[in-house]
């Protein structure tokens, strides 16, 4: 409604902002209600485990739409958020780490209580989580947004942190980031830079391509006779195909060699050597990007249960299929058909779940129709974009 339809309506209209506010009493009332049946129950207890696109979005609304009435505790280990989308545009050198840098104050604004610490355990039977520094957290309901976990099963020679400290993944943005990028600067001019994507499903499927790009427009730039080598184990570029093939045939002609197919046997560090099915590509620096699974704390208590990788869940509330009371969402979880790992797509999860959540919380009917949305954009070089768009219901 606009200012015109109010004063011409008077006062037997209904403003937005007393709707809501009325929406909000309602639900007070309601949560109230169901919870005086129980006498002196306690507040309802939800905890979080991860705050990143998935973790944080849920504690926001679950806040937001309670009115404040369902107590909400995020469990994470590191003391600040950092955005893996846009990360690629540290790796390229367009942006530095602060900027995709985030602390938590958001959370604490809202009323969300922050634990910096690591979930070690889940006792489902007795809903409660136990951290690394000894304290037992009780819950009501618990989500989990745990990320993933990388399997390095199948890389022998990356077994080991000191082997994975040499060959980044760069995956989860951080230090590795930073790290990345400094190997590319410390690259002579001339060298070659090869990337490895293994075979889907892994998160964000346009990432490795646009990574690709990245270092592409760094070196027109700065180290315009070194080359990059892309060697994907699957059969085709796995998103925005016809962007980045056109981007490469037309902004980075001649520095770009796309090869599929190219599945990962192991690497010779001292050489730096990727072994390949078919084929051995040394190269200065390498970067491979490891298969992946869902984060441990969902996995200790066997909710990877989608060919023991990722999560299987109801999308209606995205409550765990093998842990009643337990909702995972992001990249952990198994997706439905067409559905990326992405980082909008954490955040539409976790909106559906805070919703079902605060309504199984208060008596309420959850929405037996949920409609999402993803919206993906991938940087070609430090100014232009291509994007891709998909509905979920």
């Amino acid at each position: 409604m606009n200012r015109r339809d109010r004063v011409a309506n008077g006062s037997a209209r209904t403003t937005r902002r007393e709707f809501l506010k009325a929406a909000s009493a309602s639900f007070a009332a309601v949560a109230l209600g169901a919870h005086s049946k129980k006498a002196h129950a306690a507040v309802p207890r939800v905890v979080v485990v991860g705050a990143g696109y998935g973790g944080a979005t849920a504690a926001k609304y679950i806040r937001k739409w309670s009115g404040g009435r369902i107590e909400v505790t995020v469990v994470e280990r590191e003391v600040a958020f950092v955005s893996c989308p846009t990360s690629n545009l540290v790796i390229g050198g367009s942006r530095q780490l602060a900027d995709i840098t985030v602390p938590f104050d958001g959370l604490t604004k809202r009323g969300v209580r922050v634990v910096r610490d690591e979930a070690l355990d889940i006792d489902p039977a007795a809903r409660s989580v136990k951290l690394g520094r000894g304290e037992t957290l009780g819950y009501d309901r618990l989500i989990l947004s745990p990320g993933v976990d990388f399997i390095y099963d199948d890389i022998p020679s990356l077994a080991s942190p000191e082997a994975q400290a040499r060959v980044l993944h760069a995956w989860k943005a951080g230090p590795q980031t930073a790290a990345l990028r400094a190997q590319l600067e410390a690259m002579p001019h001339g060298g070659v830079f090869a990337i490895h994507i293994p075979k889907a499903p892994f998160r964000c499927p346009p990432a490795p391509y646009e990574r690709a790009c990245q270092v592409a427009h760094y070196f027109s730039t700065r180290k315009k006779k070194s080359r990059i080598i892309v060697l994907d184990a699957n059969e085709e570029i796995q998103a925005k195909k016809a962007f980045f093939t056109g981007a490469w045939d037309s902004l980075y002609k001649g520095y770009v060699d796309y090869r599929p197919n190219s599945a990962l046997v192991d690497v010779d560090l001292a050489t730096r050597t990727l072994k390949l099915d078919f084929e051995n590509v040394t190269a200065d620096v390498i970067n491979v990007v490891p298969p992946q699974r869902a984060g441990a704390i969902a996995r200790r208590v066997g909710m990877a249960n989608a060919n023991d990788r990722f999560c299987q869940v109801d999308f209606l509330t995205y409550e765990s299929t093998a842990q009643r009371g337990i909702h995972v969402l992001g990249d952990a979880i198994q997706v439905a058909p067409l559905m990326p790992k992405s980082g909008h797509m954490a955040n539409q999860h976790a909106k559906v779940c805070a919703a079902a959540v605060v309504a199984l919380l208060s008596g309420e009917e959850v929405n037996p129709a949920p409609v999402i949305a993803n919206t993906c954009y991938s940087y070609v070089d430090d100014k232009r974009v291509g994007h891709v768009t998909s509905v979920h219901a």
